[in-house]
């Protein structure tokens, strides 16, 4: 796998079928789930699976923090890929502030098992550091393992 200096990367091999993992990921009441560790949660998901098409959600935190995340998609491959960035909104309107490309990419590594590699892309070091210091590898890995045991219950 080719990495760049500003990404963030997670690569795991998740218990859990490549399709079950592909749906937890597009299909927006089974993201909600999800997408980020608790006991912070995701409601609003706006999912339009096409180049341009909406990639959105709010984070709430236990202290009532809310956090709106709008962007697009880059890149759909079923089954396969998605790439998303908040660097454009619906209509490919500049966001004012890009922070990253995410990108998610599964194969099958056989038994049932899918190796999973989730990628943050950033324009700079600095963003790549303010990602790193908000948690990158422990928030990704925990949302991981929550996607992993949702999938394995499809």
């Amino acid at each position: 796998m080719t990495t760049t200096p500003n990404e963030l990367v997670l690569d795991r091999i998740l218990n859990a079928p490549r399709a079950a993992l592909w749906r937890c990921w597009t299909e927006p009441k089974l993201l909600e789930q999800w997408f980020c560790p608790k006991p912070w949660y995701v409601t609003d998901a706006v999912l339009d699976l096409r180049p341009g098409g909406a990639f959105s959600t709010v984070m709430h935190g236990p202290e009532g923090e809310e956090f709106p995340n709008n962007g697009v998609v880059l890149e759909v491959v079923p089954g396969e890929k998605l790439v998303t960035t908040d660097a454009f909104l619906p209509g490919w309107i500049p966001s004012g502030r890009p922070f990253m490309v995410a990108q998610v990419t599964f194969e099958d590594a056989g038994d049932g098992k899918t190796h999973y590699v989730a990628k943050a892309m950033h324009w700079t070091a600095e963003a790549k550091a303010e990602h790193e210091a908000m948690g990158f590898h422990d928030g990704w890995g925990a949302a991981a393992d929550q996607l992993e045991a949702l999938a394995k219950s499809l």
